[in-house]
């Protein structure tokens, strides 16, 4: 294979968020050791940020899902060579352009599911890092990955944790998998101390810069619930395989526990960085700039068993994935409604599990759901939603 085929073209679904700005970090950061080119982004309505990779990165497309949004960003760009294009079409553009090789998906929540969807179907290999396409529709999206032959690697730092240490041994000599969890800003909390949080407190991650839903749903612990589910679609096994740990010093990122007792961890500083990289050199390791951990300074690393009675986000989301059908996806809609609303002030941290816990019990589901009816489901769950 000569130089110009080891080249990776990638395109990235949500550029102007947190792992897509991280992405394009780690971009720069292998300048000189991998060679890559950027073809194509899509973003939120960060229009200048947008502008600025644009410019810098000089891809082949840019797309923005809202119509005037794009307008906008078409002007700014009009003298350089970057096409701009709207709406979902514009996204699924960006994930399907030709010369792309493989496609970061990093557009937070249901939105990325589509998209990434077109991407598998053209061949794209997929750097993961939307963990709601795996957790609403991951019989479908296993079966595409299968049928198009493509490679999928996880970009969660708790995800790829687990696929760099299951490389210690065989698919078949996995016990369990054990999932770390910081325990979010409200670790040890009471339900009545839970009660009267505010979004200032909820937004402050003790390890982790992430965007704002992410972080929410860090401290509902619904962000555990949902890896749960997709650890189960990643790496074929039960619910209830996975075990989830409380690591408040987020070093070891996940463990993977095999048939001889033997326990295999991957551990770092918390930094998406790390993952991201990994997945854009894979099978190979390359220099980082990031720091290392020492130990000395570390002192020592904690563990504790989650609280699945004041988290109930956390025992929602087992119990969706044990469901499975359109269980899932009920699930993740109304979590979207949910911190939605709290973001925006209009209900209190604990409605959000009672909302999604409603939606569960009131909306029947669809035992083997088709993709179409996947999307239907959620569509439908979050009008209900936003009646409740």
């Amino acid at each position: 294979m000569n130089k110009k085929d080891d080249k990776l073209r990638i395109s990235i679904l949500g550029s102007t968020g947190s792992i897509g700005t991280q992405a394009l970090e780690v971009v720069d950061d292998l300048k000189g050791v991998k060679d890559i080119e950027v073809t194509g982004i899509c973003g939120g309505s960060n229009i200048r940020l947008l502008e600025q990779q644009a410019r810098k990165y000089r891809p082949r497309l840019a797309a923005v899902a809202d119509e005037k949004k794009a307008g906008e960003l078409k002007t700014l760009l009009a003298d350089t060579a970057t096409k701009v294009l709207a709406g979902e079409d514009g996204l699924i553009a960006v994930a399907t352009e030709p010369s792309a090789r493989m496609v970061l998906s990093s557009i937070v929540g249901f939105a990325g599911l589509v998209p990434t969807m077109h991407a598998i179907e053209q061949g794209k290999d997929i750097a993961l890092a939307n963990k709601e396409t795996l957790v609403t529709a991951g019989s479908i999206f296993m079966d595409a990955i299968k049928e198009h032959g493509v490679r999928l690697l996880p970009v969660d730092s708790e995800h790829s944790a687990i696929f760099q240490s299951m490389q210690g041994g065989r698919r078949g000599e996995v016990k369990k998998i054990l999932l770390t969890a910081s325990g979010g800003p409200f670790f040890g909390m009471t339900e009545g101390e839970l009660k009267n949080v505010k979004k200032a407190d909820a937004l402050k991650h003790p390890n982790w810069s992430m965007g704002a839903k992410i972080t929410i749903d860090s401290a509902t612990m619904m962000n555990k619930g949902l890896e749960v589910i997709e650890a189960k679609w990643l790496f074929g096994v039960g619910i209830d395989d996975v075990e989830v740990v409380v690591h408040r010093e987020s070093i070891i990122h996940s463990m993977v526990e095999f048939c001889d007792k033997s326990i295999i961890a991957q551990l770092s500083l918390p930094s998406m960085k790390h993952p991201i990289q990994y997945a854009f050199t894979y099978p190979e390791r390359m220099p980082s700039p990031d720091k290392e951990v020492d130990f000395g300074e570390l002192g020592s690393m904690t563990f504790f068993r989650p609280d699945y009675e004041n988290f109930r986000c956390l025992s929602l989301a087992k119990e969706a994935g044990l469901a499975g059908g359109t269980v899932p996806t009920v699930m993740n809609a109304a979590n979207e409604v949910a911190v939605g609303m709290f973001l925006r002030g209009e209900i209190g941290f604990l409605d959000i599990a009672d909302m999604v816990g409603r939606a569960m019990d009131e909306i029947k589901p669809i035992k083997e759901p088709t993709l179409e009816e996947i999307i239907e489901t959620d569509r439908e769950v979050r009008e209900i939603c936003q009646h409740f």
